[in-house]
């Protein structure tokens, strides 16, 4: 059997824009699944959640212990994805207002080791994390 090291993972929080797709794509179905490839290990991972949403003072203090320099990613004008005339044709702004916490609680992790034997392994919070193999 195949065991989860901690049973208390399973949240992860991704921090956006307010204005983004991204985040009214996931208003409207506020469910996930995350890609992660880790180069030097050879590991591809799925991670797949529900997500819920940290908006205004739930994330003051979040807020608080970013740095100076990445809180200019969140209120830049115009809004993340719109279209520009020229590479530079936008302006950083530091806005708090436009600072989302995106907490994925993760439901599967589905891990996929692509060495000289390829081995597969999927996680279920609703299982406990007990795991079980795959056919990769």
């Amino acid at each position: 059997m195949l065991r989860a090291a901690d049973k208390s993972a399973g949240k992860l929080d991704i921090h956006t824009d307010l204005r983004s797709a991204k985040f009214g794509d996931l208003r409207v179905t506020p469910f996930a699944a995350l890609h992660v490839w880790h180069t030097s290990a050879h590991l591809q991972s799925r991670l797949e959640a529900h997500v819920t949403f940290l908006i205004g003072m739930d994330v003051a203090a979040i807020w608080e212990n970013v740095p100076a320099a990445s809180r200019l990613s969140y209120g830049s004008t115009p809004a993340p994805g719109q279209p520009i005339a020229q590479a530079l044709d936008y302006t950083k702004v530091s806005n708090a207002g436009s600072f989302v916490v995106l907490r994925l609680e993760i439901s599967t992790v589905d891990a996929l080791h692509l060495g000289p034997n390829h081995c597969r392994a999927q996680f279920d919070r609703h299982n406990e994390w007990v795991g079980a193999w795959l056919a990769p």
